[in-house]
């Protein structure tokens, strides 16, 4: 979170929220000052996402049904994060470019997405190698929707962070 600049008073997203893990720690980590999207394709994930909002008595979250290739995000949007869920972005109908652009059109001027996924390769929990994604597939992905790359990161030991901004050329910090 700290890579995407998340404060007290942020307002975030989470692209495919699913059971709303990261919504949770991302509402806390805001505060009552800051707004989080929580965002999915699914209706029964926006459910699930509503009932445990509610049960952890936060009013900072707000959930959105999205479509495959546009997340219907408001405007001013100062990060957005997107975890395990960019191999599922490749799959039809979703066409990733133009999600990642419809998500770009949402940000502030200095906004910024990360996209955490699981290194390439067998090793460790998460999905099987031929499920797992390539960081240069999502850089390339990003770049051909304007993005550019400002920051690459491990997660260790499993996962590997990049941070995108918009437009410009690739300039990754150390």
């Amino acid at each position: 979170m700290d890579a995407l600049r998340i404060a007290d008073g942020s307002v975030v997203a989470e692209l495919g929220a699913a059971g709303g893990w990261f919504t949770i720690k991302l509402a806390r980590r805001v505060g009552p000052n800051g707004l989080v999207y929580a965002e999915d394709i699914q209706a029964e994930m926006i459910d699930r996402i509503g009932r445990r909002v509610k049960q952890e008595n936060l009013s900072n979250v707000r959930t959105i049904l999205g479509t495959p290739n546009d997340p219907r995000l408001p405007q001013g949007i100062d990060a957005v994060l997107i975890v395990e869920t960019f191999a599922e972005m490749e799959l039809p109908p979703t066409n990733p470019v133009q999600l990642l652009r419809n998500t770009a059109e949402s940000l502030k001027p200095d906004g910024r997405i990360g996209i955490v996924d699981f290194n390439p390769g067998n090793g460790g929990p998460g999905p099987a190698a031929e499920q797992r994604v390539d960081p240069s597939t999502v850089i390339n992905t990003a770049t051909a929707a304007g993005l550019r790359l400002v920051a690459r990161e491990t997660v260790p030991p499993f996962q590997f962070l990049l941070v995108f901004g918009k437009g410009g050329s690739s300039r990754p910090t150390p």
